[in-house]
């Protein structure tokens, strides 16, 4: 019984991966608005660079996704990584705020390798272990927001390169370690899609470009609703991320260097939460039943940020919020796996990554226009969106996806 319940030592391979990555895209997170800035873009045009991002990641990962289940995970893995490699280098030496679109853009087409590495632990684990797995997996990501953010700030105390700057010196440091694991999958993961399954061969159909797929996609039994569920949670949440660094910031009247600490405490609580909460909870309640309660916390948890506006609060919300939002995304992953048969886990899981990704490119855009209503705008909005999804995560029934693992 402990054998089974054991995960695969490939299983710790593509984390480790997916830990190296997390970390070459976090490191970008506190450093691409004040890079933008050097541009002279303003907030919203800010925030379009993640939109650009996004959007061209909605457009990639599915591409990915299919990929990946047609000639095998690993090679899609290694070259999604190789492109951001060149996306960051490129970002790194902008000399003008098109070549940074351009590099977003570049990064969010080959990035989709989130879905491709989660296909690999799908592949590779049990249904019983399929919830446990993704808990970790998602909490090395979040791990990432401990590492990322102080590895931003080391990279702008390096010397500069030619035609670096400071700021550019953390896509520089991106660049790095997404190399690093790039080298890393391409010499340790063994390939996980069975050779069965494979053609080996690099082609693309326009039916892999097109929309009619991901709305066939929607349409599927059991899990059209999972991937709506995918959208909402993420708009809601790139809302609040968009909103979160003006209102520490300026409302707070607190620093960067402050700034950067409360993402680490963010990660450390989040990586925490998913590590040694989610198994224990989902033991004594259904993925159903556990995600409700997290989404009601977490919508609540945003109300009150702006409603309680200074820094002693601010702590005591972001721990509870760091606890709360580390569970939603893992348990949506794990009821749309335990609802996808083997064979197309990869295409699943990327159109439900390109679900995240348009929620990516339009939670931002939404939140740099309620910004223009105040600060705390954003957050009171994201709140009660996210008290309305709580109850339509109640019409997922799981009771399809809860045989299978039993």
């Amino acid at each position: 019984m402990v054998a089974k319940s054991r995960l695969p030592l490939q299983f710790w391979i593509v984390t480790l991966v997916a830990f190296i990555n997390s970390v070459s895209f976090t490191i970008i997170i506190p450093t691409l608005y004040p890079y933008a800035k050097e541009f002279g873009l303003s907030d919203l045009a800010a925030s379009l660079l993640t939109t650009a991002f996004s959007l061209s990641q909605f457009f990639g990962t599915p591409i990915l996704g299919r990929l990946s289940d047609r000639i095998g995970r690993k090679p899609l893995l290694v070259i999604s990584l190789l492109g951001t490699v060149v996306a960051n280098l490129l970002a790194a030496v902008s000399p003008f705020a098109w070549w940074l679109y351009l590099a977003r853009m570049l990064d969010g087409l080959t990035g989709g390798n989130n879905s491709v590495a989660q296909a690999v632990v799908s592949d590779i684990t049990t249904p019983e272990q399929r919830t446990q797995a993704f808990g970790i997996f998602g909490g090395m990501f979040r791990l990432g927001f401990v590492v990322g953010p102080p590895l931003a700030y080391f990279a702008q105390t390096l010397p500069t390169l030619p035609g670096v700057s400071p700021l550019g010196m953390s896509f520089m440091v991106s660049a790095v370690m997404a190399l690093v694991a790039a080298i890393l999958c391409f010499l340790v993961l063994p390939e996980t899609h069975p050779p069965s399954k494979c053609d080996r061969t690099l082609k693309l159909s326009w039916s892999d470009f097109g929309f009619g797929r991901l709305a066939k996609s929607f349409r599927k039994p059991g899990v059209g609703r999972i991937f709506i569920m995918t959208f909402l949670n993420g708009a809601t949440f790139t809302v609040f991320t968009f909103a979160f660094q003006p209102f520490f910031l300026t409302v707070l009247g607190q620093d960067t260097k402050n700034l950067a600490f409360a993402f680490v405490c963010f990660g450390i609580l989040a990586f925490l939460s998913q590590v040694f909460l989610l198994g224990p909870l989902r033991k004594r309640m259904n993925l159903v039943t556990l995600l409700v309660g997290a989404l009601v916390m977490r919508g609540i948890l945003l109300i009150l940020y702006p409603s309680f506006p200074t820094i002693q609060a601010f702590w005591i919300l972001l721990v509870f919020f760091g606890i709360v939002n580390a569970f939603p995304m893992p348990l949506i992953d794990s009821l749309l796996s335990l609802r996808t048969p083997k064979e197309e886990q990869g295409e699943m899981l990327g159109t439900n990554s390109s679900c995240l990704s348009i929620a990516n490119a339009i939670g931002p855009a939404i939140s740099g226009v309620l910004v223009t209503f105040g600060y705390g705008m954003p957050f009171f909005v994201a709140g009660g969106l996210t008290l309305a999804i709580a109850i339509f995560a109640l019409s997922l029934n799981t009771s399809d996806a809860e045989a299978t693992v039993i």
